[in-house]
């Protein structure tokens, strides 16, 4: 009882000096914002009242008349590009590079996020500019991966190759499987130009980067076809099973056509079953449904699609498995069974997609490069329907 009496008793203690410390907080706080200069609020009351260039002036005019308001700029300018006004971004880190007096490690910021707005707004050759001044400061990491960006964009490999290499000497993590995909680029250009000795130059650089890098192995025997080597382009080409049997679907037209060539379609066809055995795929269903019809008559081709929708039930097996049955079904079925199979195609061409594994971004052939991130490789060779089944 004598507890709770000394309990009560303190109570009103408490009380007292909890009130004592708030008015010590508010006197703070308004001492705080007697000091901040009549310009912030103006630019905020501008900026409230959806009147963003007013608020921009306002507050350059606080950044000339007091250096210690620089962050609440760099805060300004980062939310300006963030929404996509580049403009105001860009005017407001330009007039932090113009002061004279702003110390040396701010000026380097200001001209970093300059560079990042110049890239925002694709100003491409000014952001390059800006990054080049920042190779040597504190910035250098940051400008280097921008520049990076850059000559992606611009699809200037050799200077991308530059770049990724100085990153790895900066000690940013490896880069290996960008630089192999460079490499591959110029290979692809050197193929499209028909200079196949400079192709497989340009990708044995790439494989030594990457030793697992299945598009240099895909585009080395594309190189040696080129050349007029068929057998080597074979060999090559099956190399693709040792690296990643997923990925031997986009390979596997290329090895039917050269198994053509060389007067072995049926050695072609056996191969590639032996693929769809250890790595089912639509994409590769496709290529041997296709080379069985031409080689073994319908009947065989039905029963290849059948037996790979049993395995591997999808829609886009359905859809393939239909038409396979619409070749010789009796004019008594054919509306029915037509009717069934468009129906089926059309909701199938929804699911026939790629998928980034980064960003989602989704797309009807297969890219190295995420059109949506930019990311390389991150697409796996299966479409969207198929990766759900699997899961």
């Amino acid at each position: 009882m004598e507890l709770e009496l000394w309990w009560l008793l303190g109570i009103p203690v408490f009380f007292g000096l909890g009130w004592v410390a708030a008015r010590v907080d508010i006197r703070q706080l308004l001492s705080e914002s007697r000091t901040l200069p009549r310009g912030y609020y103006k630019g905020l009351n501008f900026l409230l009242n959806d009147q963003a260039d007013k608020a921009v002036d306002a507050f350059i005019d606080i950044v000339r008349l007091d250096p210690e308001s620089a962050e609440m700029h760099f805060a300004l300018g980062s939310l300006f590009r963030r929404r996509g006004e580049t403009e105001r971004a860009i005017r407001i880190h330009q007039n932090l590079l113009a002061r004279p007096d702003l110390p040396q490690e701010q000026k380097d910021q200001a001209r970093y996020e300059l560079g990042m707005d110049y890239l925002k707004a694709g100003l491409l050759d000014r952001a390059e500019e800006t990054f080049n001044v920042l190779l040597n400061g504190q910035y250098a990491v940051q400008a280097r991966r921008a520049l990076l960006e850059i000559f992606q964009r611009e699809k200037e490999w050799p200077r991308a190759i530059e770049a990724a290499i100085g990153l790895q000497e900066a000690g940013a993590g490896s880069r290996q499987k960008e630089i192999a995909q460079f490499y591959c680029e110029l290979a692809q250009d050197a193929l499209v130009q028909m200079h196949p000795d400079e192709a497989l130059a340009l990708l044995e650089k790439s494989l030594q980067a990457d030793r697992v890098n299945v598009r240099a192995t895909m585009l080395s025997g594309d190189a040696q076809l080129a050349q007029g080597d068929i057998e080597g382009a074979l060999q090559t080409w099956r190399r693709v099973e040792q690296i990643s049997v997923p990925h031997v679907a986009l390979v596997a037209q290329r090895l039917m056509d050269g198994y053509r060539k060389v007067g072995r379609p049926q050695e072609g066809v056996n191969l590639l079953k032996s693929y769809l055995e250890q790595a089912s795929s639509i994409d590769l269903v496709e290529v041997v449904y296709k080379a069985v019809l031409e080689l073994d008559g319908v009947e065989a081709a039905k029963q290849l699609v059948g037996d790979e929708l049993r395995r591997t039930p999808t829609l886009l097996g359905l859809d393939k498995f239909l038409e396979a049955r619409l070749m010789d079904a009796p004019a008594s079925v054919m509306p029915e069974l037509s009717m069934v199979k468009n129906l089926v195609h059309s909701y199938t061409q929804k699911l026939a997609r790629y998928q980034c594994g980064q960003c989602g971004f989704k797309a009807r052939q297969f890219y190295w490069q995420c059109p949506g991130c930019s990311r390389w490789e991150s697409y796996p060779p299966r479409r969207t329907e198929e990766l759900n089944v699997m899961n």
